[in-house]
């Protein structure tokens, strides 16, 4: 063990230097790195740290910074854009998937509390995880890229809520209904006070502090922490302060730039939460529980994801849309950790759930890097089980069907509504399979088809005979792959428009009788010809 507590977190920074990078290496997210780091450095590692009040103190502020930034950029368009599916769907899996692993924990010989913690734990995914995965395949705009992201919304509202329940029943269920309503009472009033400052306050404080980027950064941060500790000393947990802290900031012109600057801090300051849990590990009681552990994994892995897709295909989502939103929730949450060190503190649980539950945490996390990495082949595979409560593929259409269009668009998200747009007075067709984008083209008039291009059977169906141009606006190799031979097949001879965003993707795609559309290249020729004509 090092001597000087500044010898501890050098080292921790150190080592954590390193195995982050073997991190990136292996493409797996910091996250993993950050708890292998907390296992390896603590007593069940290397023994070079143990817990001491400096590393919890940094663990506390990192775990306000993170909850913080959860609130500032709380979404609620990304939830409303995805239509009810977020809010039926989030609020469903966090539900079963915790009955589910509350059931499946007592099977394994756990004590009801700690299944309770066990089953709840199992039924968050990582927020951090799936947002950066997305945005580096590109597809925080697809459709289960939306979708995914409102259901981490509406999870990350539910375990605001369980922190809250868990603190206010502290350390004894005696007079929890006393409790509970003076707790609620004290909170509400707080909502109230931060609810007048948001609004009459902190919006001229911060036009004041913005001449000055630094002391917006610092207010963040101070905003945060203060919160935190006023809930903190009113029942409440600091976490659930430091969320409401971000959230009173959320609607400000500052959010950004707030968020921009306060992440790499964060990214920091969480990894001594890690060395905090970590320090209280044993490796020969987390060894014990490699068995269990490997169990909970195959539940997280391949249970939450078809829970999920047969959700989706039971609200009118097609299954090869549902199998992709449900492979991206097959992980353990950060919060999970945050759950059960929360519930160890307050004597609910002992260290072995910790220990556990950081398991398969690793496990998960690691796994499901590599199976979001390759989603398309293991949606495929997802696909047929999910489809068992798939709806019959059927068409929404305004008025009587015609064959004269003159222009099918195959997706009508962002890139297609601005097709869509730019064909004004002409007849088109729009094809998607978001009910909710096809109900927003059907308000104004356009019609519409529901259902995936990726089945043959619904692009033969399609009045393609007179229909001069096909434009499909789906960046997805395989969709596009699968649209062309499928046309070829059935003798298309117009014009067909496919979409790429890489060069690889469209040299794959470049063919005599089809035209590639780079909507990023295409922007960037246009914006720079703009740019050096003035």
């Amino acid at each position: 063990m090092l001597d000087s507590e500044f010898g501890q977190i050098a080292a921790i920074l150190v080592i954590a230097a390193v195995v982050g990078g073997v991190a990136q290496l292996l493409r797996q997210p910091l996250v993993v790195a950050y708890v292998g780091v907390g296992v390896l450095v603590g007593p069940a590692g290397l023994g070079l740290v143990v817990a001491n009040e400096n590393v919890a103190l940094l663990a506390e502020v990192g775990i306000a910074l993170l909850l913080f930034l959860v609130g500032l950029k709380l979404d609620w368009h990304q939830v409303r854009s995805t239509g009810p599916v977020a809010l039926a769907v989030g609020v469903s899996q966090v539900v079963l998937t915790a009955a589910l692993g509350t059931a499946l924990a007592l099977l394994l010989g756990q004590d009801p509390t700690t299944a309770v913690y066990l089953g709840l734990a199992l039924a968050f995914s990582s927020t951090i995880v799936i947002v950066k995965l997305l945005s580096d395949r590109h597809e925080l705009d697809s459709l289960h890229g939306r979708i995914a992201v409102g259901l981490l919304v509406v999870q990350d509202l539910m375990v605001v809520v369980a922190l809250i329940v868990i603190t206010t029943v502290g350390s004894s269920p005696a007079g929890l209904g006393p409790r509970m309503v003076g707790v609620g009472l004290r909170g509400a009033a707080l909502v109230v006070v931060v609810w007048l400052l948001a609004h009459h306050v902190l919006p001229t404080l911060l036009d004041r502090l913005a001449r000055v980027p630094e002391l917006v950064v610092l207010f963040g941060l101070a905003w945060a922490v203060a919160i935190g500790a006023v809930t903190q000393a009113v029942g409440l947990s600091m976490e659930v302060g430091a969320f409401l802290a971000g959230l009173s900031l959320a609607s400000t012109s500052y959010r950004e730039a707030i968020g921009a600057r306060l992440v790499s801090l964060r990214d920091v300051l969480v990894l001594f939460f890690f060395i905090d849990l970590g320090s209280g590990l044993e490796l020969g009681t987390m060894g014990a529980q490699v068995l269990a552990a490997l169990v909970l994994s195959a539940f997280v892995l391949v249970v939450k994801p078809v829970l999920v897709g047969a959700l989706m295909t039971s609200m009118g989502y097609r299954r090869r849309a549902a199998a992709r939103t449900g492979i991206l929730t097959g992980q353990v949450s950060e919060f999970s950790l945050l759950l059960v060190a929360l519930g160890l503190e307050l004597g609910h649980v002992d260290a072995e759930l910790v220990g556990l539950v950081t398991l398969v945490t690793l496990v998960t996390i690691g796994i499901s890097t590599y199976q979001i990495g390759s989603s398309q082949w293991w949606a495929d595979r997802l696909a047929p089980v999910v489809g068992l409560l798939e709806r019959p593929l059927h068409r929404h259409q305004t008025g009587e069907p015609s064959a004269d269009y003159d222009a099918v668009v195959i997706g009508g998200g962002r890139f297609g509504s601005a097709v869509v747009e730019r064909l004004d007075g002409r007849r088109v067709l729009v094809v998607d399979h978001n009910p909710v984008a096809l109900r927003w083209w059907r308000e104004r008039g356009v019609d519409t088809v529901y259902g995936d291009v990726i089945e043959p059977e619904l692009v033969t169906a399609l009045p393609l005979a007179d229909s001069t141009t096909v434009v499909c606006t789906v960046p997805d190799l395989a969709v596009n792959l699968t649209l062309t031979d499928t046309l070829r097949r059935a003798g298309y001879r117009g014009t067909l428009a496919v979409t790429a965003l890489s060069v690889r993707e469209a040299g794959v795609l470049a063919a005599d009788d089809v035209v590639v559309l780079r909507p990023f290249q295409d922007a960037a020729d246009s914006s720079l010809r703009r740019l050096f004509e003035t």
